[in-house]
Formats: structure tokens, C-alpha cells, sequence
């Protein structure tokens, strides 16, 4: 598993709801109005990256978005949060891991996903920017029109006219957004319908989603504050399992279980995602039932390799190795322990092995084993190298980690022009725009001009130019 950073867009758009208040609170203080774009333009979230368990999040969502007549290139990203929590970004979906860490069940997720391919169906986020700019425009002109009464009143004589109108500003930034919260509300029910709709046609049950609303009412319970209904964004669980709960026992699949082959995957994604975080707490407890298990005894391998005690963790690697050798994600992980014992030939072949193995073709996999061929910095091993890490370019070109590598393997065969073509399509999908003309521009004097290479270096300096004016 890999975190790398990417810039936020309109990722967290709910977020701007509960800064409507604080907005209006603002503008009473300072009497200006300000943009909310620009407080979220350059901030980032963490993405995990790991090819098990993005394949196993492909594989709950994909039949969901053939369901909803969605194309099957929307991507689901995990999101490096403990937090039991989703949302939607354009043509994707992000998936808190602590959704996975504290999801008992495949079905628990799935039904998350249903939920969530709801709202991109429905196009449901492009109509909340909409609400947000009207709520926005409401909430400026009643407070323009409050705090000039209140100005008025204030020259005068009548001081009771200048309370009013303050308390006329007051009021409208609170309808606008008790309005934009039961616009959000009403959306949250109709994608709470439709993921009962998808998952009836693919045939899967509606009890995991039941259960998501279960654990929130509980934390609910738990909380001494005392929520206003009128001022959240989502309908209350225990409205939304009253809601919901008998729609979903109608339905013949209510009682359907997942498969013991999609468990034991999911319990596997589990003792991974707790091993790396290195909670041994956290994994007993999850496998307290089966200590012994496969998902237990790969979690305390992985968490072995995390805690500094890589030739303990080559042991129980090369165990599980020997039990389910078929399995290609144990032969990256042994790949895994072989690089941090310093022995990469060992690692590439693991990783060769496990990118033979992969159903999934999965370009993580694909560029360890390109970068373990790099580290053994063998001159014979460069060019294989190369080819394997443009080939997880090139079915994952988002993923900058692999252009660093891309760079330093050029940069060996003396090709500097290339190196420094990497660098900047590096930086440039990491947002560091001023760095990415930079590398383009030093790459285009190395590089034929009119060449495929230094035409990419063009577009990397056309496409920062426009953006930083």
C-alpha cells in the first residue's frame, strides 16, 4: 500500500454546506463578500494505493454502475481517512478505508457504492453546485438588504430599525441554508431509493446498507449533542432505516449472503489495511473468531514488514506463499519484504511472478516490478525497466510515483531530454504547475522537435500557461 497526495477540486462540495453559516457570520463582521472556490483551490487529500484492494472495490461497484447505465471507466478511490464515509467527484467515486476497516461485510460496502452511483446517476453534484451559488446569491442579498436597514436605523434615532435589520441579515443567511440542507436531504433520500433499485437488479441484498444506518444511529445515541434536523445535510439514520427498511425487506435478495470467496477477499482487504497502519489491537480483534485464519496470519506478515522486522515477515510471507501460491498478491508482498531487505533481484522476480498471476493487470503491481528491475542497477535490467513502468503509465498515467522512476531510469541511459519529460509530467499531475513548465522546457531542448515527446512537452507548457494566468 502507497499514500500519495492529489489536489482537491469539488471533492469535499458537501463540505461548503456547513461553510455557508460561517460565510454569513463572516460578512456581518467584515461587511465583504468572499469567493468559497478559493479556500479549497491548492489544499490535498491522501489516496491510498494498493492493487488488491482497488480491484476488489472495482469488482463491488461494477456491476452497480452497469445497473445504473453508467460507464464502467468511473474509478472508486480510497481515501487515506479512518472515517466510515464516502462521496463522489465527477466521474468518481472515493471510499474512506476505515469504510473497509469497519464494514464487517462485502455487502456493507456495496451498499455504500449503491448509494453513491445514486447521486452520480442522478447527476446530483452538478445540481448541488447549482443550489450552493443560489443559496449563496439569496443569502448575499438579504444580508446586503438587512445590514442596510440596519445602517439606516443606526444614523437615526430609531435604534430598534438597526436590530431589525440586523436580525433581518441574520435570518436570511440561516433560510439559505436550512433551504440548502433540505435540498441535500431530499437528494439523499432519492439515492437511498435507487441503491435499493440496483441492488435488486444485480441481484444482491439491502441489509448491509440497513446496517451502515444502524452503526450511525448508534453513534448518535452515544453523542451528548443535540442535533438540529433542519440543519444537516443528510436525513437522520434512524429516519433513513424507517425510510428504507421495509422497501428493502421486500425485496427476494434481503436475506442473500456474500460469497465465502467475496469475504475471505474483503477479510484479506481488512488485515491488510489494519497490518500497514500496524494496529495489532485492532486486527486481533477483527479475527478474533479465527486467529489461525488466512486474513489473520497475512495481516501479522504485513504488520511484521511494517514494524521493522522484514526477515520475520519473509517467513510468513514465504508460508503463505507456499499455501496459495496461486494467489499473486502474496508474491507481491514477498516482493515487498525482499526490497526492504535489500535484495531487489529477489523482489523483481516475486513481482514478475505476481504480475503474471494478476487477473486484473493491475499497473501498481506492474510498476514495482519495473522499479525493483531499476534498483538492481544492472545495465541489462534498464531497458525491461522502462518498458514496464511506461506500461503502468499508460493504463494509470495519474499515478506520479512512477514518473520519478521513469526520469531516473532515462537519466541512466543518458537520455536526458526523456528524464526531464518525466519530471515534468510528474510534477504536472501533481499540480506543481511552475515546476512542470520548468522540466518542459528543459526537456524540449533535448528533445526532436516536432517529435511525440516534445509535442507532449508543448501541451505540459501550453496547458500551465493558461492555468497560472
Amino acid at each position: 500500500m502507497t499514500v500519495i497526495q492529489i489536489s482537491k477540486n469539488w471533492y469535499f462540495v458537501k463540505k461548503q454546506l456547513a461553510r455557508l453559516l460561517s460565510a454569513f457570520l463572516t460578512f456581518l463582521l467584515t461587511f465583504q463578500v468572499f469567493a468559497y472556490g478559493s479556500q479549497t483551490k491548492d489544499a490535498t487529500i491522501a489516496l491510498v494505493r494498493d492493487a488488491e484492494i482497488e480491484a476488489l472495490v472495482a469488482d463491488y461497484a461494477k456491476p452497480l454502475l452497469q445497473s445504473a447505465g453508467l460507464h464502467s471507466n468511473i474509478n472508486v478511490n480510497l481515501v487515506n481517512d479512518q472515517n466510515f464515509n464516502a462521496f463522489i467527484d465527477g466521474q468518481r467515486i472515493f471510499i474512506n478505508i476505515g469504510t473497509l476497516l469497519q464494514a464487517e461485510t462485502p455487502n456493507e460496502v456495496i451498499g455504500v457504492i449503491a448509494h453513491e452511483t445514486g447521486h452520480l446517476a442522478s447527476g446530483h453534484q452538478y445540481r448541488l453546485r447549482e443550489q450552493i451559488k443560489h443559496a449563496q446569491t439569496l443569502s448575499v442579498i438579504g444580508m446586503l438588504v438587512g445590514l442596510g436597514a440596519g445602517i439606516v436605523g443606526s444614523s437615526g434615532s430609531n435604534s430598534d430599525v438597526a436590530a431589525a435589520g440586523v436580525g433581518l441579515a441574520a435570518a436570511s443567511g440561516e433560510i439559505a441554508l436550512r433551504t440548502l440542507m433540505s435540498y441535500q436531504r431530499s437528494e439523499e433520500v432519492a439515492a437511498d431509493h435507487l441503491a435499493i433499485t440496483y441492488l435488486n437488479k444485480t441481484g444482491q441484498s439491502a441489509k448491509g446498507m440497513l446496517k451502515t444506518f444502524e452503526r450511525f444511529s448508534n453513534l448518535l445515541s452515544l453523542s451528548s449533542t443535540r442535533i438540529d434536523p433542519y440543519r444537516i445535510s443528510h436525513p437522520l439514520p434512524r429516519e433513513r432505516i424507517t425510510a428504507l427498511e421495509k422497501l428493502a425487506k421486500e425485496s427476494v435478495y434481503f436475506n442473500k449472503k456474500d460469497s465465502a470467496e467475496l469475504q475471505l477477499r474483503h477479510n484479506m482487504a481488512r488485515a491488510k489495511i489494519a497490518g500497514n497502519m500496524g494496529n495489532f489491537t485492532m486486527m486481533r480483534r477483527m479475527f478474533a473468531s479465527n486467529p489461525q485464519g488466512l486474513p489473520a496470519r497475512y495481516g501479522e506478515a504485513i504488520l511484521a514488514l511494517e514494524n521493522a522486522t522484514p526477515q520475520v515477515a519473509l517467513t510468513k510471507i514465504r508460508a503463505l506463499v507456499n499455501e496459495q501460491p496461486e494467489r499473486p498478491y502474496f508474491h507481491e508482498l514477498l516482493g515487498d519484504a525482499f526490497i526492504r531487505t535489500n535484495n531487489p533481484s529477489a523482489a523483481a522476480e516475486a513481482y514478475k511472478k505476481a504480475v503474471m498471476l494478476d487477473p486484473h493487470k493491475s499497473s501498481q503491481i506492474r510498476f514495482t516490478y519495473g522499479r525493483a528491475l531499476l534498483l538492481t542497477n544492472n545495465a541489462s535490467d534498464i531497458r525491461l525497466a522502462i518498458n514496464e513502468i511506461k506500461s503502468s503509465i499508460k493504463s494509470d498515467p495519474t499515478y506520479t510515483p512512477a514518473y520519478s522512476f521513469l526520469a531516473i531510469a532515462y537519466a541512466r541511459q543518458g537520455k536526458i531530454g526523456l528524464a526531464n519529460l518525466a519530471t515534468a509530467d510528474m510534477h504536472y499531475y501533481n499540480g506543481n504547475y511552475p515546476q512542470a513548465r520548468i522540466f518542459a522546457a528543459r526537456a524540449q531542448r533535448k528533445l526532436q522537435k516536432s517529435s511525440a515527446e516534445w509535442l507532449r512537452a508543448q501541451d505540459i507548457l501550453s496547458i500551465t500557461g493558461s492555468e497560472a494566468s
